[in-house]
């Protein structure tokens, strides 16, 4: 049973929708330092994951080839336009006036959050290892982070923000359902390679966040794909010859 995915979801969808009904509540000054905070979590989470990398050098080859691979397939151009479907979806449902941000911000700030909820590296690793071991802890523990977030972002964006939870839940399925497949050919290295690729993302989520730097997020997440292998390779045939 996927406890943790589904409190997981949970927690943003129900933050997503505490945000957009009590937004108006909550002053501008206190969202957006509300955001800083957050943005800064999200770096200290990634600077956590990052200390435990394993080896540099692949995690290193798989972020730079990864980004290249999401800008030349215009990865974060179909992660927009999965988000404009979403949002368009939404209006079909419900009237709301979803933000203050001109089309651009709107959309940028959308990305961060879907990235930032459906491809960080404890969501991923956590999916895996619930559906592995059963312990949702990882999961629990991201759901505390993911529920305020969400409705700090909703406060802004709207009801939408509720509805990663759908990209999220399809995401942590699989990769729930397919751990039994996925984790035998794992090692402790590669996972903490793993999880330092994805603290990569997350340091890069964080400086959206706070927008001191617009890093391409989405185009950085086929990077997630790469460094498993990579990782592996690594170990098996480039340290042997060193």
């Amino acid at each position: 049973m996927p406890v943790g995915v589904i409190i997981n979801v949970l927690s943003v969808a129900l933050g997503g929708i505490v945000g957009a009904v009590a937004g108006e509540k909550f002053s501008d000054e206190l969202k957006e330092k509300l955001n800083m905070v957050f943005g800064a979590c999200a770096m200290a989470m990634g600077i956590k994951m990052i200390a435990a990398m394993a080896n540099m050098p692949p995690v290193v080859f798989s972020v730079i080839l990864g980004t290249a691979i999401g800008v030349l397939i215009r990865f974060e151009i179909l992660v927009n336009r999965g988000a404009a479907l979403l949002n368009r979806g939404l209006s079909k449902i419900v009237r709301h006036n979803p933000s203050k941000l001109s089309g651009d911000d709107y959309m940028s700030t959308f990305v961060t959050i879907i990235v930032l909820f459906c491809a960080s590296g404890t969501g991923i690793y956590g999916s895996i290892i619930s559906g592995m071991t059963g312990d949702h802890s990882i999961l629990i523990a991201k759901s505390i982070l993911d529920f305020f977030t969400a409705l700090i972002f909703a406060c802004t964006l709207g009801p939408a923000v509720s509805l990663v939870a759908i990209p999220q839940l399809v995401i942590f399925l699989l990769l729930f359902f397919f751990a039994d497949f996925i984790y035998p050919h794992t090692s402790e290295t590669s996972i903490a390679d793993f999880n330092a690729c994805g603290g990569i993302l997350l340091l890069a989520t964080g400086f959206r966040m706070i927008k001191v730097r617009m890093f391409p997020t989405a185009d950085m997440l086929p990077a997630m794909v790469l460094v498993m292998p990579v990782s592996w390779a690594w170990s098996e045939f480039i340290i042997p010859l060193l």
